[in-house]
């Protein structure tokens, strides 16, 4: 390995000019090394365990219009539907059977969802299931709203920052959009005392190492308990219709990094993955991820959640998802658990 590398490894730190250097740098001998020290350290805390995230994908419909999402609010040829709350209450009764323990709210900044419907919902999810977490995706809301939430029983919120660099926030995002208020949100999510994840798109449009490495920088200081990164992949119907998606071989460098600079992360292998690579989701497992997220929404909206183009396991019914990731993380000498999957902090 090369000196960065090691350093990596011995230090779990670098300077920006550091993972700029590394990114750079990287070989595919230098990948494999730094996957293997990765597993090993994956191994070391949490052992051949893989946790499973039972996804609900509750609205298509958003607020806003960022650049690259295929349910952008411009995008008129979106299919939108939202789940009422029986409609998610079964999604989780189903999981439940099949061996989820942590069920994952994930949807469009959509006003439908007021503080009151998400809290009583949360409230009867808690109440049926206490022996399992609730994750929310639902995107920037304020201080009041996340903290009664929480108050409710919410364990976890997941809220991508994108980006680390505020000029390329801007190129992502709409003009109302705010690189400092993403950031507030995430601050204010840790001081509540949500489990917190954050993450970033590998490959999205402008980006280069130099943004890369401040997302890395960004992960080490925050320490996220979760990070959610996978490949840039376009949707037709979006500005960024033509740019190039990201690759396979570098969302499994980061996330070998990003388990090197934090190892007790949870840190998902995407779908987003899986649907550039039909192994996408083993090697990001092998590269040092342990989470896998199958879908449990209604077979007949999973197709209309569609951020990007090509999506895979639409048309899989909730128990085929959970056997045939089961199966795939079997073939590679990993197992998936039924527990909440809590962060271990060393």
């Amino acid at each position: 390995m090369n000196d960065l590398a090691v350093k990596l490894c011995s230090e779990h730190s670098l300077s920006l000019d550091g993972y700029e250097r590394l990114i750079k740098s990287r070989t595919p001998e230098l990948a494999e090394k730094l996957a293997k020290e990765a597993a090993a350290l994956r191994k070391n805390i949490y052992g051949n365990d893989v946790y499973v995230r039972g996804l609900i994908e509750i609205s298509s419909y958003c607020k806003n219009d960022c650049f690259y999402c295929g349910i952008r609010r411009s995008n008129r040829e979106a299919e939108r539907y939202r789940l009422n709350p029986e409609e998610i209450l079964a999604c989780c009764d189903e999981g439940y059977r099949l061996g989820f323990r942590t069920f994952v709210l994930q949807g469009g900044e959509d006003g439908y969802f007021t503080d009151e419907l998400l809290c009583g919902l949360i409230l009867d999810i808690k109440e049926r299931y206490p022996d399992c977490a609730v994750t929310l995706s639902l995107g920037e809301r304020g201080y009041d709203s996340f903290k009664r939430l929480f108050d409710s029983g919410a364990d976890r919120y997941l809220l991508r920052h994108e980006t680390a660099d505020p000029s390329h926030y801007a190129k992502l995002h709409p003009p109302e959009m705010s690189y400092e208020h993403r950031m507030k949100c995430l601050r204010e999510l840790r001081d509540i005392g949500y489990q917190v994840g954050c993450g970033f798109m590998v490959g999205s449009p402008y980006q280069t190492a130099r943004e890369i490495a401040r997302d890395l920088k960004f992960i080490e200081e925050f320490k996220p308990d979760m990070c959610g990164i996978g490949p840039f992949v376009p949707h037709h119907n979006t500005p960024f219709r033509d740019m190039p998606k990201g690759t396979v071989e570098l969302t499994c460098f980061l996330l070998s990094v990003i388990r090197l600079i934090h190892p007790p992360v949870l840190l998902p292998s995407t779908t987003a993955l899986g649907t550039i690579d039909p192994l996408g989701r083993e090697k990001g497992i092998k590269a040092g991820a342990n989470v896998v997220m199958p879908n449990l929404s209604p077979v007949e909206v999973r197709k209309k959640y569609e951020l990007y183009d090509n999506k895979i396991c639409t048309g899989d019914e909730s128990a085929q998802c959970r056997n045939c990731l089961s199966a795939r993380m079997e073939s590679i000498g990993y197992r998936i658990v039924a527990a909440r999957g809590d962060i271990i902090r060393q």
